[in-house]
């Protein structure tokens, strides 16, 4: 039985008290069959280049035994953790909570379906590590990108990266690839000024870093919709609407 935010932990190759060069947090809602193969997949690409190293599971609330599953391989991998909710409080709460506990001097989040190809990750973390950028992102939305998805789907998010871009000034491209690296002091600056909870999270922490005048790189990706996704474009898409009226108010106006 897991008790409400239980951090399940093994003792790191290099010692849990001491920094890591990288953390790899993957949030998690109800992710059983994913979590073994991103949690081995990401570790061999990370043993090539990262020379320390800790993966967290940031679990939120999962009624399915992802709960039981990250605990079962926190025995069996050393490199590996686990954050445990009873309830589920959101994606963006869930990578908040983690990001705070996590180790890495370069902190990276994923999704667990790995949407992303990993082939990827080195030049997400040495643009951080070796070019000097504050935080990377992947993204779909660069031509050298190679990206499968629904024609809906596509439209959407170019309709939606363009809103971002327009209302709230950004630069980016894309906001929502769940593919990101921070540099540690960078993030940690500004993890208690975003305020959203769940998908948004992820344009408002880019947002906010460009107002500060952090460095961002975006960086070409590979890309395939994951089969398991649990974005519904209808109503996703009017609640990201929604924050980036309600973000733009705050920045714009009561600033």
């Amino acid at each position: 039985m897991v008790s409400k935010l239980v951090l399940c932990t093994m003792t790191l190759q290099t010692g849990f008290d001491q920094m890591v060069e990288v953390s790899i947090v993957f949030p998690a809602y109800n992710e059983v069959n994913y979590v073994a193969p991103a949690v081995e997949k990401t570790a061999q690409v990370l043993n090539q280049f990262a020379g320390s190293f800790e993966i967290v599971i940031a679990e939120d609330g999962s009624r399915d035994g992802t709960a039981e599953r990250a605990e079962e391989l926190t025995k069996k991998y050393s490199y590996l953790r686990h954050i445990h909710r009873d309830e589920r409080l959101g994606r963006g709460t869930a990578l908040k909570n983690a990001f705070k506990q996590s180790k890495g001097n370069v902190i990276v989040y994923m999704d667990l379906d790995l949407a992303t190809n990993l082939k990827a990750l080195k030049p997400l973390v040495e643009a951080i590590t070796t070019e000097g950028f504050d935080f990377a992102t992947g993204s779909r939305m660069l031509p050298q990108s190679k990206v499968e998805r629904s024609l809906r789907r596509s439209i959407s998010s170019k309709s939606y990266n363009f809103l971002v871009r327009r209302m709230l000034g950004s630069k980016v491209r894309d906001h929502q690839c769940g593919f990101k690296a921070f540099k540690r002091e960078a993030v940690l600056q500004l993890l208690d000024e975003v305020e959203a909870t769940h998908w948004f999270w992820d344009t408002e922490v880019l947002v906010r870093a460009q107002r500060h005048g952090f460095k961002v790189k975006e960086i070409p990706v590979e890309w395939q919709s994951g089969k398991g996704t649990k974005v519904n474009l209808l109503k996703d898409s009017w609640n990201m609407f929604r924050q980036i009226m309600k973000l733009w108010w705050k920045l714009k106006v009561k600033s």
